[in-house]
């Protein structure tokens, strides 16, 4: 545990210190983002904090590649290479976009290379541990996991909206699969789990490290340079445990449900799913593409109700921990116990979201609902 402890300090120090000089760069290159009638921010803020947060997560890699314990996870396949090259590919091309503003072509075109550079080099969907499939054909592998890495890079693009929002909710949902495929690795002593855990771990650094920069008000976001790394990482993450565990295994948590290692990685990145499936279904049934943006997302939506910015985002987390947790929660309680757990959990949530308490700002909080479409 003090080893993943480690990574996730590292990253998390790297890339608090790095973020001040991103900003500057962010400023010189004009990656700046403007004023437009779907923001919620009021001056122009510099973006690109991926790449600060790409350099924590790359340096905490580098570090752990030196490590005896960790350093068998490279040595033992190329799949944590292939992780980092390609979450830095990625980065790199979300920075040109947070720059140049690229057509969503070519950036879906970009995100498909970087996921299949990791399929070619074994980070792909083998098995489904749910009633012992097996995936049969490596071409059936292959789309699958590329569809896997493109649904999450967009739902995390997709959720990153308000300060803090995108970096808060990986990082509570990366702790909860933190602590899941730690646990794993304790049950079936898998170099998989090794390896999902230290990304996991730098993943969750990078975003701590980058909150204190980004929370109400930011002085810079992450940009399309985060959001496609962070969607990307905790991807690889989901199907290095999901698609390799042994579907027959027994398990030293008695709870433990064979349908967890499918339903946890959804769990953790369900609030981003519904928000990325609900603005596709909305754009496309207007006659849009689906990556037009538009003003209408969950966050926009729980502004509209009266919500504060701030409030928003702590409501959103709030909801990840809800569901992140309480599918791990499965691995250590019974069924039962859960069940009711997340009904009252669910129940207070639902309250908390649709009756927004009064605030003290009522004209900040009327400014905001008036740039909300």
């Amino acid at each position: 545990m003090r080893i993943y402890l480690l990574v996730m300090a590292i990253a998390a120090a790297v890339t608090f210190l790095v973020i001040p000089a991103v900003r500057v760069l962010a400023r010189r290159v004009n990656a700046v983002t403007p004023l437009r009638e779907r923001d919620v921010h009021r001056v122009p803020t510099p973006r690109l904090g991926g790449v600060g947060m790409m350099a924590g997560f790359a340096v905490a890699l580098l570090v752990a590649s030196r490590t005896e314990f960790l350093g068998e996870v490279f040595e033992a396949s190329n799949q944590a290479w292939a992780i980092l090259g390609s979450a830095t590919f990625i980065c790199l091309l979300g920075a040109a976009d947070d720059i140049w503003d690229l057509d969503w072509v070519t950036k879906l075109a970009g995100q498909v290379l970087a996921a299949w550079v990791m399929v070619w080099q074994g980070v792909q969907l083998l098995t489904l541990p749910l009633f012992g499939l097996s995936i049969l054909s490596s071409t059936m592998s292959l789309v699958i996991t590329l569809l896997v890495v493109l649904v999450a890079v967009n739902a995390v693009n997709f959720v990153d909206g308000l300060d803090g929002l995108a970096a808060g909710m990986v990082a509570i949902g990366g702790l909860a699969f933190f602590v899941y495929s730690y646990l794993l690795t304790v049950a079936t002593e898998s170099d998989y789990s090794d390896l999902a855990t230290m990304v996991v771990a730098a993943v969750v650094g990078s975003c701590l490290g980058f909150l204190p920069h980004n929370f109400y008000r930011a002085s810079i976001f992450m940009g399309d340079s985060g959001a496609l790394y962070l969607g990307l990482t905790l991807a690889a993450a989901g199907v290095v445990v999901t698609g390799n565990i042994d579907p027959g295994v027994q398990y030293e948590v008695a709870t433990f449900p064979a349908f967890l290692p499918i339903l946890l990685p959804v769990a953790v990145m369900l609030v981003p799913l519904v928000d990325f499936a609900f603005a596709v279904v909305r754009r496309v049934g207007a006659g849009k593409s689906p990556f037009t943006a538009d003003g209408r997302h969950l966050h926009h939506r729980l502004l509209a109700r009266g919500h504060s910015h701030r409030r928003a985002v702590l409501i959103m987390y709030c909801w990840t921990t809800v569901f992140a947790f309480g599918a791990v929660g499965f691995a250590f309680l019974p069924a039962r116990t859960m069940v009711v757990a997340l009904t009252v959990a669910v129940a207070i949530g639902i309250v908390v979201t649709l009756v927004p308490l009064p605030v003290r700002g009522g004209a900040r909080l009327r400014h905001e609902r008036a740039r909300t479409p």
